[in-house]
């Protein structure tokens, strides 16, 4: 097509991420995940504060409910952590599940920590547990295909639905 830019078929606008774009040097100033516990709940997507971790929503999820479970220390391997924050790490990944479950009724899940940047670890020296959900063709062609991935929920409609099921499943 005359005037546009080639190849047309590839672009999809997300004026959305401008915000992230313009503050990007904001966050380059120290880790995201030491940072985010001294935001607000809902700025920093945080779904669930522990006594040695918390809970967030992915900005960027592979899919709708992609949370992590971060330790409030910054250490960059599981084995650095002490027995108590492996506890807690444990008990808020069992309570993330079971409010994935019962608030999107996924098929599975990937639960996984990427060690080290080799590893693919987009935050290398603060170790996470990312939780995935999953469902029966949820790689469909947009993402084959067009290599994009597209996502039916917003942020903050996820934060609404996943924070009070995190706390009911930790009640329970």
């Amino acid at each position: 097509m005359e005037g546009w830019p080639e190849p047309w078929y590839r672009i999809l606008w997300a004026p959305w991420r401008m915000k992230y774009i313009q503050s990007a040097s904001e966050t380059a100033r120290g880790c995201i995940f030491c940072i985010a516990p001294s935001m607000s709940d809902e700025e920093a997507l945080i779904v669930y504060r522990g006594r040695n971790a918390y809970i967030i929503l992915n900005k960027y999820p592979y899919n709708t409910g992609h949370l992590m479970i971060v330790p409030y220390r910054h250490v960059p391997s599981l084995e650095d952590l002490n027995t108590e924050e492996l506890l807690e790490l444990s008990e808020l990944v069992k309570a993330s599940l079971k409010a994935l479950r019962e608030v999107y009724r996924p098929h599975g899940f990937n639960v996984g920590v990427n060690i080290g940047e080799a590893a693919g670890a987009g935050v290398a020296g603060h170790v996470h547990v990312h939780i995935v959900p999953r469902w029966r063709g949820d790689s469909n062609f947009m993402l084959t295909v067009g290599g994009v991935k597209v996502l039916p929920e917003s942020l903050d409609a996820t934060f609404k639905k996943v924070k009070p099921a995190i706390e009911k499943a930790l009640t329970e």
